[in-house]
């Protein structure tokens, strides 16, 4: 081992890694993802301090059986194995708890001795300084706790308040305004450029402490963050809104902004990265126009890798499971079965990695930003502003049927033509009583029939319901009806 980071070529050579009987610690990652390039720096000296362990980088999408076997939904991702088993996961760019549990599964360099802590501290970055110590050996384990103190809070105000009013105009984005990396910071890049406003940007997934700060310097949990003379105007839906009323171009006038046709200034630190800058696509017109075409054919557009029962990758499938799980209703694009789709939809949309989501004809973005906007609950607004409604499940449409009136009776045919004898029963003996109901006649939606079956726990029809409450078939309906007690059970 030796203290190197070694690329998994296949699940074969990582099973054989696994049961070596030595601790192993994975890092999934991504070319595409800035965040997994910074916290490769960190595992890179980690694997220094720790020279007994396996340190094993594996591309997340290249490797689609390994990074199912281990859930992985989005990058970074660090699996954390002893003795051939999961013993910690970790999921995001976090260097302190990626350092403490390493520290955890693969104890200190030599018994009795810390792990270096000024790799850690370099690897991290200045601004967090990490202190490793020994802990008694316990059960037989040596523990290694790494506490974390960060600078002071006041130094990093300053720092913020320094990018802010670095520009008069300052957006705080995902990506950079030539790379965006989310659509919403796409957009607001976009109404910018419209605006004829010189800007400063910043890219706040090149700097967790940037991103997390500016949301509580703010108090503005979202991303991007658009600044004008160092106040704060807002996201990309007031951006959108101050747009289109023609209040953001009285704003920059008021506050003195000149228009210019020249494009946004980046502003960058020690170690944040570079930023690219994109060409025109150079599609042709026929693609370009199958591109617009197929990114429109359903208000939610998932362009992913395999179909919705069954991706080809654990992005893709991590994107399908929220879409289920918000009750969206979406088509889907299977890129692997079109080269041509595949590639183009990488230059026409700027982004260069699959899943891609797209609502109403705009990017959303990829795995990790949808992953991040249900969290946030960020996702369900924006479905609701774009007028998506969450569809009903069979079981939400059972549930409605069955409470649509006081009395209801599911039947095979209607309440003036029965279709079969006990529900003739059933609507004689409620008519017979004077009571008021309403029906469903089920053999005309066979999901309703067979999932009413499932839902009530009875396999029959008629079926009779009571304010929600199943009553029964025809036989207690008869019963209720000859001891006199059908219309008191139905008038409770």
């Amino acid at each position: 081992m030796g203290g190197s980071v070694k690329d998994v070529q296949s699940k074969k050579e990582l099973d054989s890694a696994v049961h070596s009987g030595a601790p192993v610690i994975l890092h999934f990652w991504a070319s595409w993802c800035e965040a997994s390039k910074h916290m490769d720096e960190v595992f890179a000296h980690l694997s220094t301090d720790f020279p007994h362990a396996h340190f094993l980088r594996v591309e997340a999408e290249e490797q689609p059986e390994i990074s199912e076997a281990y859930s992985v939904s989005a990058v970074p991702y660090f699996a954390f194995v002893k003795d051939g088993k999961v013993a910690y996961t970790l999921e995001g760019a976090d260097p302190s708890s990626l350092a403490n549990k390493v520290a955890r599964i693969a104890g200190s360099v030599r018994p009795g001795e810390p792990a270096a802590p000024a790799s850690l501290g370099m690897a991290a970055g200045p601004t967090i300084l990490e202190t490793v110590q020994a802990l008694a050996k316990e059960n037989g384990s040596s523990e290694v706790q790494i506490q974390v103190q960060n600078g002071p809070a006041d130094a990093l105000k300053r720092r913020l308040q320094q990018l802010i009013e670095s520009n008069p105009v300052m957006l705080f984005m995902k990506g950079s305004p030539e790379e965006p990396k989310c659509g919403f910071s796409q957009k607001v890049v976009d109404i910018l450029k419209e605006e004829k406003v010189k800007f400063g940007s910043f890219d706040i997934l090149l700097d967790n402490e940037v991103r997390e700060g500016l949301k509580k310097y703010s108090n503005w949990p979202t991303f991007p963050q658009l600044y004008c003379k160092g106040e704060l105007l807002g996201g990309c839906d007031i951006a959108i809104s101050m747009h289109e009323s023609g209040e953001l171009e009285e704003v920059f006038r008021d506050h003195g902004i000149d228009t210019t046709d020249s494009a946004g200034a980046k502003v960058t630190e020690a170690g944040s990265g570079k930023g690219g800058i994109s060409a025109s696509t150079g599609l042709s017109e026929t693609l370009t126009s199958r591109l617009e075409i197929l990114i429109h054919s359903s208000p939610v557009m998932l362009f992913m890798k395999g179909k919705p029962d069954e991706p080809k990758c654990g992005f893709s499938r991590k994107v399908v499971d929220i879409l289920v799980q918000e009750k969206v209703d979406f088509e889907s694009f299977d890129i692997l079965s079109d080269e041509e789709v595949r590639q183009g939809l990488k230059v026409f949309s700027n982004w260069s990695s699959y899943p891609q989501l797209y609502i109403k004809g705009e990017l959303i973005g990829g795995s990790d930003i949808v992953l991040e906007m249900q969290k946030s609950g960020e996702l369900k607004k924006v479905l609701a502003e774009k007028g998506i409604v969450p569809k009903d499940t069979l079981e939400d449409r059972l549930r409605k049927l069955i409470t649509s009136s006081p009395v209801m009776v599911f039947i095979k045919g209607t309440p003036d033509a029965p279709r079969c004898g006990f529900s003739s029963k059933v609507i004689n003996a409620l008519r017979e009583e004077g009571v008021s109901f309403g029906s469903f006649d089920i053999l005309s939606d066979e999901d309703v029939r067979q999932g009413l079956k499932v839902f009530s726990n009875w396999p029959t029809f008629p079926q009779l319901y009571y304010k929600g409450e199943l009553i029964g078939g025809c036989d207690i309906v008869m019963e209720l009806k000859n001891n006199g007690e059908l219309k008191s059970t139905l008038t409770e």
